[in-house]
C-alpha cells in the first residue's frame, strides 16, 4: 500500500497548476473521504494498537512505526460517527500536520486522483454534525468527496496556544504597518481564528478570506483604489496553501503577474510540510513560508516582512 505515494517527485510538478492530488478513503460507511498527499507520509495495515491511559476518546491507541511512536485517531469517531470497529483489516494514514506526525484509521484506503483545486468547493453552508468537520467537497465518479478538516479535530484533540510571547516587541511592527491592514486567506476557521488571536494582541487589524479565489478578488478591488500598489493599504498576504478554488500557491502566482499586487509581501503559512515546500516557495515567488502553528514564528515574520519595504 505505501507504493501507492511512490511517485512524490513528480507531484512537485502540480505547483502553480492551481492543482492537487488526492488519496481517497473510506470510514465507518459509504461516503469517500480526501486528504491532500501531500501531507501523506505512508499508508499501511494498521498494526497491533497500545491502548494508554487518559487518552483522548479520539485516539484508539499508539503504535510502534519504523522507531517512532504514533498516536492513532479514529477519523471516522472524531468527525462524529460511529468507531471503525475492526482495526486489524482497516489502515492507518500517516500525515505530518502542524509539526507532528499521526497516524489517522480508516476503513479503506482506495486511490490517488489528480483533480484542479477549481473543482474543490467550499461545504455547504447551514449544515451541522458531520458536516462541521469538513474545509471543502469535490466530485469524483458522480459521488460527493468530503475533504475533512484535519486542523479542527487536531485542535480538539490537543489545542495549540495562539498567545505571542510577552516579550515580543510590538512598536516595530505598529510603526511599520501604520494605518494598514493584514489580509488573512485560509479555509479552516481554526485555522483564522489561531491566527486572528495572535496577531490581534500585536495591535494588527486584519481582513479574513476563506479561500485564495476572495483573497484575489479582495486585493484587486482594494488595489483599484490605490495610485501605485495595494501596499498603500495593506501591508502582507498570510495564506494557506490547501483552499478550494484556488489554492495558495497559484494566489501568490496571480499576486506576482499583477503591476499592482506584485509588491506585497506574501507569507504561506499552512499545515503541509516537507522537503519540497521551499522549492515551492521559490517556485511560486513567497517570501516565506511557516509550519503552522507557533503563534511568536508568525508574529516575528510579520515583524520581518512589515520591515523589508
Amino acid at each position: 500500500m505505501a507504493s501507492i505515494l511512490d511517485s512524490v517527485n513528480q507531484r512537485t510538478q502540480l505547483v502553480g497548476q492551481n492543482r492537487l492530488e488526492l488519496l481517497l478513503f473510506r470510514l465507518a460507511g459509504r461516503q469517500r473521504f480526501g486528504i491532500n498527499v501531500f501531507k501523506v507520509r505512508e499508508v499501511l495495515q494498521c498494526p497491533p494498537l497500545t491502548a494508554i491511559p487518559k487518552r483522548n476518546k479520539f485516539v484508539r491507541g499508539i503504535a510502534h512505526i519504523r522507531g517512532q511512536t504514533i498516536s492513532v485517531i479514529d477519523l471516522s469517531l472524531a468527525t462524529g460517527g460511529r468507531p471503525i470497529e475492526n482495526t486489524k483489516d482497516s489502515f492507518i494514514i500517516i500525515a505530518e500536520y502542524n509539526r507532528s506526525v499521526q497516524g489517522f484509521l480508516v476503513n479503506s484506503v482506495e486511490r490517488i486522483i489528480n483533480i484542479n483545486w477549481e473543482a474543490i468547493m467550499p461545504p455547504p453552508k447551514g449544515t451541522g454534525g458531520r458536516q462541521s468537520y469538513l474545509t471543502a467537497v469535490t466530485e469524483i465518479d458522480k459521488e460527493l468527496v468530503e475533504i475533512i478538516d484535519v486542523e479542527k479535530i487536531l485542535e480538539e484533540i490537543s489545542p495549540s496556544p495562539t498567545a505571542v510571547s510577552n516579550t515580543f516587541e510590538t512598536q516595530t511592527i505598529q510603526q511599520d504597518l501604520g494605518d494598514r491592514i493584514i489580509l488573512i486567506a485560509d479555509d479552516s476557521a481554526v485555522a483564522r481564528n489561531q491566527v486572528k488571536r495572535a496577531l490581534d494582541s500585536l495591535g494588527i487589524a486584519m481582513h479574513l478570506v476563506k479561500n485564495g479565489r476572495e483573497a484575489l478578488t479582495y486585493l484587486q478591488e482594494v488595489a483599484a483604489q490605490c495610485e501605485q500598489s495595494v501596499t498603500e493599504k495593506i501591508g502582507l498576504l498570510i495564506s494557506d496553501i490547501e483552499m478550494p478554488d484556488m489554492d495558495g500557491y497559484t494566489l501568490t502566482a496571480e499576486v506576482r503577474l499583477d503591476p499592482k499586487l506584485k509588491p506585497l509581501h506574501v507569507i504561506l503559512h499552512t499545515s503541509l510540510s516537507g522537503v519540497f515546500n521551499q522549492q515551492m516557495v521559490q517556485k511560486v515567488g513567497a517570501d516565506d513560508f511557516i509550519a503552522k502553528f507557533n503563534p511568536d514564528e508568525l508574529a516575528e515574520s510579520v515583524r520581518k516582512w512589515l520591515h523589508t519595504e
